[in-house]
């Protein structure tokens, strides 16, 4: 049920409520008691009110008080580059431009006029800078108490029942956000209404959860309890999303944390550290995992101070990361971490990583897990990894291993060992001397397994079609019929013509074929996610045309009858576009 809000007249004397009523259906309402009503000095009533309160902190990083909100869309400059806001999510666009540079002098213009809330919810315009510095200095300081309560809401639509002076309801009011709730509740302060709440009712807690109270004592309970559970953010620090040193350590200690990026004095390590995956403990130790599959012990501390947040991370055989770092800015399941001077990390929360020891068991139990594709595989530093497109591997009890090529599956023996304490595996598949190697296994978690000999690397990545419903759609759409090459485009060169007399075709089993100008091409492909869909063509041939068609393509966009595939460089630019066509 919808009903607008309706405007209450209080008539002296007679005290009756005149009201205008457009509701689109009946509601039953319970009979209240007098002493369920809404008094203008209850606490309840006080409550409920500093609930409605316009909360302003979410855009700080635009106006500098908790008082006022800027009314979307509006126009900044932001270091210079002018950007339109239109939601809450671009404040992330404008903290994005920010934190570029650690070391810059950060400078928001906004362009006038704009439009300014109010903690009423009323609506002014501003036409400049000196207006808005003036509301902002009626709003309070930092971080001081106000009387908003920003740690739980309402969840709308509610409901109250009007009554007359003989307490005989007369309307039923719908409300269905703050402001409604924040004017109706002033006219109840004012005097000017009598009514009461219609439970149950549904508030909503700032991290997300909800409760459920069905009258006027759980409600206020409720409220109160709710005041001081979150931090209001009632700052312009934008970054540090206001963790205390009591948050921060649980917020650290919920995961493990992986390297994403790393530069310490202005160099850039982080080809080096990059996946070194830390685990904060209980008693001030920290477990770090390197990439060799070792484990290093340090211990970690964390403070407030004027600066903001800081841990500080000790190891004795890791200067890098031994430093006293700002936590700068924090996202969900991302932290970045600073020092003047060019240090900087950026680290991922991965709950499914494992900090211990390699084990064979793990491993055994990682390897049944679905299919895995060959994602790298460098012999002696000479790569081998287009001799695996298309060509997945599965793993079996009692040590067999079965290898897909051309739609048949190669079968042959794998085992697990222990060499110097680390945990190898070694593959033997006819025909494939490449991955009978005894390869140490140095980077183990679900969906990455790398594997290291000597010279030689190797990288396995998890393959569930049978869970994805984007490559099911994919599969089905590629093996419903023949294709053609309606367009081959290498570098802006045209190539089409080369294939104008061939089909090209995908069996179920995983065999490519093209077939055409007396020629018959077999091979293996396969459609895979990873950040994106892929489908690997492996056509077994060194002859033109087809050799150039082995690749790994970025599926840039499929339908039943057309596919289009995209090769990019390492700089992001297309260098190859190919168009299959249903025949």
């Amino acid at each position: 049920m919808k009903t607008n809000f309706k405007t209450l007249l209080l008539i002296p004397f007679f005290a009756l409520l005149l009201f205008s009523s457009c509701q689109d259906e009946e509601t039953d309402i319970t009979p209240t008691e007098e002493s369920e009503a809404l008094s203008a000095e209850s606490e309840l009533t006080s409550l409920m009110f500093s609930t409605s309160i316009m909360d302003g902190s979410s855009d700080n990083i635009i106006d500098n008080a908790s008082c006022t909100s800027v009314k979307l869309p509006i126009r900044v400059k932001v270091n210079g580059l002018e950007i339109i806001i239109d939601s809450r999510e671009d404040f992330k666009v404008i903290e994005a431009i920010f934190n570029e540079f650690e070391d810059d002098d950060d400078r928001l213009e906004i362009i006038f006029p704009i439009t300014i809330i109010l903690s009423n919810h009323e609506e002014i315009v501003l036409n400049n800078r000196d207006e808005l510095e003036e509301l902002i200095e009626e709003c309070q300081e930092e971080n001081e108490e106000d009387e908003d309560i920003e740690c739980i809401d309402f969840q709308y639509p509610i409901s109250f029942s009007v009554f007359d002076t003989d307490f005989q309801i007369i309307d039923v009011i719908t409300i269905e956000n703050d402001r409604q709730l924040y004017r109706f509740l002033k006219r109840v302060k004012n005097k000017e209404v009598i009514a009461s709440l219609n439970f149950p009712i549904t508030l909503k807690y700032a991290d997300g959860t909800t409760v459920d109270v069905n009258n006027n004592q759980e409600l206020a309970r409720t409220i109160k309890e709710a005041r001081d559970l979150c931090d209001e953010d009632d700052d312009n620090d934008y970054g540090d999303d206001d963790f205390t040193k009591e948050r921060l350590d649980e917020y650290l200690k919920k995961c493990p944390w992986v390297v994403y990026e790393f530069k310490r004095n202005n160099q850039d390590n982080t080809a080096q550290y990059k996946e070194y995956a830390l685990n904060f403990k209980e008693n001030d130790t920290v477990k770090m995992r390197a990439r060799g599959g070792d484990v290093l012990t340090g211990t970690w501390s964390t403070r407030v101070t004027d600066r903001g947040a800081l841990l500080k991370l000790e190891f004795e055989t890791l200067a890098d990361f031994t430093l006293e770092w700002i936590v700068y800015d924090i996202e969900e399941g991302k932290i970045k971490l600073y020092e003047t001077g060019g240090n900087r990390i950026i680290m991922k929360r991965n709950c499914d990583v494992v900090i211990n020891a390699i084990t064979k068991e793990r491993v055994k139990n990682y390897l049944k897990e679905c299919l895995w594709r060959v994602d790298s595989l460098r012999i002696n530093d000479i790569s081998k990894r287009r001799d695996y497109i298309g060509t997945p591997l599965k793993f079996y009890d009692d040590n067999v291993v079965k290898l897909r090529v051309e739609g048949e599956l190669v079968e042959g023996t794998y085992e697990i060992g222990l060499r110097n304490d680390n945990v190898t595996l070694k593959i033997d598949l006819v025909g494939r001397p490449d991955l009978k190697l005894i390869w140490v296994i140095n980077f183990l978690e679900p969906g990455l397994i790398k594997l290291t000999n000597e010279n030689s690397k190797f990288v396995l990545r998890r393959h569930c079609p049978e869970d994805d419903e984007d490559l099911d759609y994919v599969d089905d759409v590629l093996s419903n019929g023949e294709w053609i090459v309606a367009s081959y485009v290498d570098q802006g060169e045209n190539e089409t013509e080369n294939y104008n007399d061939y089909v090209v075709g995908f069996n179920e089993n995983g065999m490519l074929f093209a077939e055409g100008d007396g020629n018959d091409f077999r091979g293996s492909w396969i459609a895979y996610r990873n950040n994106g869909l892929y489908l690997g063509l492996n056509f077994k041939t060194q002859d033109e045309p087809f050799s150039e068609l082995r690749h790994r393509w970025k599926i840039a966009e499929i339908t039943p009858n057309r596919i289009e595939l995209k090769d990019y460089n390492s700089n992001g630019e297309i260098e190859r576009i190919l168009v299959l066509e249903k025949s």
